[in-house]
């Protein structure tokens, strides 16, 4: 059977799995479609936020950041990875205690403020929509080479699935569809690095083995006379890896799309743990993503570097046409040289069993395992954008009254829009998806992860140090992004995708000022703040901490 034939097998019976499971899980009533009814458990929980996360970014494109910048790429890892240790222990057992449906909506009561509300909303829309044109771009690439057309074509075909199954079940379809995701998208990783490191290291286990070839590579670095793999700093200074780590850890802890699985719980606890098993499921491709970077540099430097420009592997062939692939012998003198391979970070992960020459099932695997790590977080864009639109700003301010029925409805509707809107932005994406999505680490960690952060911890903060500070980190930070993209400026060598860390000190400077020089908030929200910090069973009032309703004596 055909490479086609069984990527394409494989795709369509897991898009049957995932329909099959919105069916079976369709919302029906708003509880349902906003927080899955407050009823998945935290293990399940746990691979779904995983789903969530894992998007293309990290599926597709992180790995090949990698191997592209080298030791600098590791920011991405540690910053998404420590931006967890910060939501799980920081906000989101303490959101899900609030027991709201949405973020905007958290931040609109806790704040006694229905501007700070829309304003929230506002920014989801802004974040999630940014995020999820990486991930439909992502969609494209995989659709694009199975199918063998153009990325634009793939991108289309990914807006249809995505805007079906997302309007149809809801959270409650999509917090099931994303567990069969993270199954699928899982081994789809896991199984082509494992046979890699086996092929190169008679290892079967990358995590421990691909040391060995980093040192390879290493000399073939020195023998080319190209920058070091592992030496820091070289593609980026300092301050930019610093800005970037803490950018996509604020980022991650202010993500909408994220802190809403935290609220498909029951219970703080169960928040917490479903926190500790997403960090061991997201642990999983993370720890995985450096081999793959290393093994994949190493089969290119070795195998198609140096060969004849008219003996190249075929796969390659396959790739240049989706425009993703640059082969081009500019010395003239018929020999492909390393300098003379321009290859996309997008399509590493998606090339590596081609490249390593792994077979058709693995190379099929591969695609079906991309498209789920795409449409997983696609799918929880597309909610956290229908919730702010048909619940922050349709329900709480524009028709209080609006039946189930009709809520429902404008949800479903929000994310058909959306879904279509950002697809067409992602015909012709403005960077690569890493890129993009960093983008919507820094709106996110420029806006969400001040508001929140205070907000939990710091009871003075009120309604108008909120608005001032979710407006100003937000301003600050698309300003510096326009400003790094297009403009040329950098501070301390900081470009485009470090640009939360200035958000986030104006949004933090911003809300401290205002709030201190205006009314602080009344006793009873001061009260509830201090609230947030306790266990279920502890409450705060009239000033003392009680157990289950008696005095903590």
């Amino acid at each position: 059977m055909s490479q086609f034939m069984v990527s394409l097998l494989l795709i369509i019976a897991t898009f049957g799995l995932y329909i099959g499971i919105a069916i079976f899980n369709k919302a029906r009533a708003t509880s349902d479609f906003y927080v899955a009814n407050r009823s998945v458990p935290p293990i399940f929980n746990g691979m779904a936020i995983g789903a969530d996360w894992m998007s293309a970014a990290s599926f597709i494109g992180m790995a090949g950041t990698i191997m592209i910048l080298g030791y600098d790429g590791l920011a991405y890892i540690m910053g998404w990875t420590g931006g967890y240790l910060l939501l799980t222990f920081l906000i989101a057992p303490q959101l899900r205690k609030y027991g709201r449906y949405t973020v905007p909506e958290f931040i609109g009561d806790r704040y006694q403020s229905n501007t700070a509300r829309l304003i929230a909303a506002i920014a989801t829309i802004i974040i999630s929509f940014t995020y999820s044109i990486g991930q439909l771009s992502g969609s494209g690439v995989v659709i694009g080479r199975l199918l063998e057309v153009d990325v634009a074509v793939g991108t289309l075909i990914g807006v249809v699935l995505i805007a079906f199954y997302s309007a149809l079940g809801g959270m409650k379809g999509i917090t099931w569809t994303q567990v069969a995701q993270y199954i699928v998208l899982i081994v789809a990783y896991l199984i082509p690095v494992i046979f890699m490191s086996l092929q190169l290291t008679q290892n079967p286990l990358p995590w421990l083995s691909y040391g060995e070839i980093i040192g390879e590579l290493q000399e073939l670095d020195k023998q080319l006379g190209v920058t070091e793999y592992i030496v820091p700093f070289t593609e980026a200074s300092k301050w930019q890896f610093i800005a970037l780590l803490f950018t996509l850890m604020a980022g991650t802890a202010g993500l909408p799309h994220v802190i809403v699985r935290f609220y498909t719980v029951k219970t703080m606890k169960a928040a917490r743990w479903s926190g500790a098993w997403a960090l061991l499921f997201i642990g999983l491709l993370y720890l995985s993503a450096p081999a793959y970077a290393a093994f994949s540099r190493f089969i290119l430097m070795t195998e198609v570097a140096g060969n004849s420009i008219s003996n190249l592997p075929a796969w390659t062939a396959a790739w240049i046409d989706t425009g993703k692939l640059s082969l081009a012998d500019q010395s003239g003198d018929g020999i492909l040289q390393w300098s003379e391979i321009v290859i996309s970070n997008d399509i590493v992960v998606m090339a590596t069993p081609e490249i390593a020459n792994l077979g058709v099932f693995v190379i099929g695997l591969m695609a079906a395992g991309a498209m789920a790590a795409a449409l997983s977080t696609a799918g929880g864009l597309m909610i956290a954008i229908s919730a702010a639109l048909s619940h922050d700003i349709y329900y709480r301010s524009i028709n209080p009254n609006a039946s189930e029925k009709k809520r429902l409805l404008v949800g479903r509707w929000s994310i058909v829009i959306a879904t279509v809107v950002a697809g067409l932005v992602a015909l012709n994406p403005p960077g690569a998806i890493t890129q993009i999505v960093a983008w919507a680490f820094a709106l996110a960690s420029g806006s969400f992860f001040p508001a929140l952060l205070l907000g939990v911890w710091w009871k003075r903060s009120n309604g108008p140090g909120v608005i001032a500070g979710m407006i100003t980190g937000l301003t600050v930070t698309l300003a510096y992004i326009f400003a790094a993209k297009y403009g040329g400026l950098s501070i301390l060598g900081i470009i485009d995708t470090g640009a939360g860390v200035f958000g986030a000190l104006a949004a933090i400077i911003a809300n401290i000022s205002v709030s201190l020089f205006t009314k602080a908030p009344s006793q009873k929200i001061q009260d509830e703040v201090m609230d947030l910090r306790y266990p279920e069973q502890l409450t705060y009032k009239d000033g003392e901490v009680w157990i289950n309703d008696y005095k903590d004596v």
